[in-house]
């Protein structure tokens, strides 16, 4: 999907974003890659050592790519409910990890999907869940255990996707600063 300048120029805008904030300053996003400036839908990961230090998407394509990146790094740096905000003594120890989404495709077997290639998306009522495509495999997760942990990370019942719920697979590019 991207070149290899379309993913540097993105995994810098995620760095730069951060540090805007982290200074005070109040830059602005710019790319001048066509392709970045089509709707995107999209997660930034931040890990420290190996460890999750934020993670916040889009899981629908409302904005140019290249803002939806410039969002989320701010959001996984200082909004992820799970994390206190990002300090300055952490900043250069971060690891940006990208993942730009597919279009979301609402699935009626619940096992139709690939571990490793999909991620899932469950709804059910006034709740919701997602996990990346990365999630599964780094767990080593079987199909059984994916399904029942977005239910979990969803705030359900682990076997709620038995019961009715809307389900979702995606695919992602996944990139990262490695």
């Amino acid at each position: 999907m991207f070149t290899s300048e379309e993913k540097i120029e993105l995994i810098s805008l995620a760095r730069q974003s951060i540090e805007s904030t982290l200074l005070n300053r109040n830059d602005s996003p710019e790319t001048k890659f066509e392709n970045l400036k089509m709707n995107g839908a999209a997660f930034t990961t931040l890990m420290i050592d190996n460890v999750l230090r934020g993670c916040i998407g889009y899981i629908q394509a409302v904005k140019p790519l290249y803002i939806t990146v410039w969002e989320t790094a701010q959001s996984a740096a200082f909004g992820d409910p799970r994390f206190p905000p990002l300090s300055t003594e952490e900043f250069p120890k971060i690891k940006i990890e990208l993942s730009v989404m597919t279009p979301l495709k609402k699935i009626d077997d619940y096992y139709d999907f690939e571990i490793g290639k999909h991620g899932l998306y469950i709804k059910y009522g006034f709740y919701s869940g997602l996990l990346l495509p990365q999630v599964a495999l780094k767990y080593k997760w079987d199909k059984e255990e994916f399904l029942r942990e977005v239910c979990c990370k969803a705030g359900l019942p682990a076997d709620t996707y038995k019961q009715g719920a809307d389900i979702f697979k995606f695919a992602a590019e996944i990139f990262s600063e490695d």
